[in-house]
């Protein structure tokens, strides 16, 4: 598991993995690595051909596999952006492409107000993968905001 600071200053030195794992009940963290990547990940240009944003209401694992496998046109990467993925109806048949991500593909999953059950194979091979950063970003209480603002 990695920090909001340490994956930030992974993306600033233009260092990205081919799978982000964002959950958690404090959606900010969330939106800002999800923004950074696709306003800084691909010039404007190539994304028109490879950036792909999904929603986890609208699509199924098996279109999102589909959609990470393809190799970028005229670009080093593509981006594949997974939103609502708490919407995401067995998330664990993901399981196969985390196991062995494209270099080529950054895939980005928000996961929203929850977490990914730890007990499932999909968790525990993000986990333990260098090819992937996952992030847990845990309510923010009350009582912590005035030293997370002076931070």
């Amino acid at each position: 598991m990695m920090t909001f600071e340490q994956i930030m200053t992974e993306l600033k030195k233009k260092h990205y993995r081919p799978i982000y794992f964002l959950m958690g009940e404090e959606p900010y963290f969330l939106d800002l690595i999800c923004d950074y990547i696709a306003e800084n990940a691909l010039s404007e240009e190539e994304k028109a051909f490879n950036q792909v944003i999904m929603y986890g209401k609208d699509t199924n694992v098996y279109a999102v596999v589909d959609a990470v496998k393809r190799f970028p046109m005229m670009s080093q990467h593509q981006v594949v952006i997974v939103k609502e993925a708490q919407k995401l109806k067995e998330i664990d048949k993901m399981q196969a492409y985390a196991e062995k991500p494209l270099k080529s593909t950054i895939l980005v999953i928000c996961h929203k107000y929850g977490t990914l059950d730890k007990r499932l194979k999909l968790y525990k091979t993000l986990d333990n993968s260098k090819e992937a950063a996952v992030l847990e970003s845990k309510k923010m209480y009350d009582n912590h905001i005035p030293s997370w603002i002076t931070g």
